[in-house]
């Protein structure tokens, strides 16, 4: 699957899990867990609690997703 079939949503991170994982509430009361996304992490781009970001979700599995960016 390439990156152009993930849809992007906006949310916010409720818990930060162990090993890089995030639990992100996105609009329509939903979670998902995500990791980040390996630009993300090469360019040691931090992700804390509360934090806005967008998140690029699979719509084969719809709980999964990719941290692709965070807002300001």
């Amino acid at each position: 699957m390439s990156r152009d079939d993930l849809v992007a949503m906006e949310g916010k991170v409720v818990e930060v899990l162990v090993g890089g994982n995030f639990r992100i509430a996105v609009e329509g009361g939903h979670n998902v867990l995500a990791h980040l996304a390996g630009r993300m992490r090469r360019n040691r781009i931090r992700v804390v609690l509360g934090d806005q970001v967008t998140v690029a979700v699979s719509p084969y599995d719809p709980s999964r997703g990719l941290i692709t960016f965070r807002n300001k």
